[in-house]
């Protein structure tokens, strides 16, 4: 699959709220996310753009691939994401051979996710994040089907997202992922 996705720091989560009743989202789950990111031993992922995962969404582990980015302000990239379990239930069994193979563990991400349905022919994802150590958040996520979609059908979902936001009062996007932003803040209370 292909996202294309925007985030936004939230200053006032009570009219973010309002604004997806008016836009009659739908609550889909609420779920705690613990995200350890890994380094390949051959090349540097934040150098490449690209990442690599063990999210465990209460507990269970599935293992995720990030493309790198395509250029533009609303992200792009290709995604792979799947299950661990059964067989390795907890995700350990992959992080030991992950760690075997010489990737390195980079860091943690926990944060609590409210996800919500919005729209009704092509519904598109609204996340609620409380990023531990990081704050609020809002990500808009469109899912192409595709793994390489052409670039008209790319547009399109980066338009549809950026209406979206528009429609939710979201402006002056986050660029960085979470894990730079973990980052950028051990490096400054480390250096401070």
């Amino acid at each position: 699959m292909f996202e294309v996705e925007l985030k936004f720091r939230v200053d006032d989560e009570a009219v973010l709220r309002a604004r997806l009743d008016v836009e009659d989202a739908k609550s889909v789950s609420e779920n705690e996310n613990k995200d350890t990111y890994f380094n390949h031993p051959c090349r540097d992922f934040a150098a490449s753009g690209e990442a690599l995962r063990i999210r465990r969404i209460d507990g269970e582990p599935l293992i995720t691939y990030k493309g790198p980015k395509l250029p533009g302000v609303v992200k792009a990239r290709e995604e792979l994401e799947w299950a661990l379990n059964p067989g390795d239930a907890k995700g350990e069994l992959t992080e030991t051979l992950l760690l075997r193979l010489g990737f390195r563990e980079v860091a943690t991400v926990t944060k609590r996710r409210e996800t919500f349905s919005v729209g009704s022919t092509r519904p598109m994802t609204v996340t609620i994040d409380r990023v531990e150590g990081l704050g609020v958040y809002a990500e808009i996520e469109r899912v192409l089907a595709e793994t390489k979609p052409d670039d008209n059908a790319i547009q399109n979902a980066r338009a549809e997202v950026e209406a979206l936001a528009t429609k939710l009062g979201l402006s002056n996007p986050e660029p960085r992922s979470y894990l730079r932003m973990q980052l950028e803040r051990a490096d400054a209370s480390a250096g401070g």
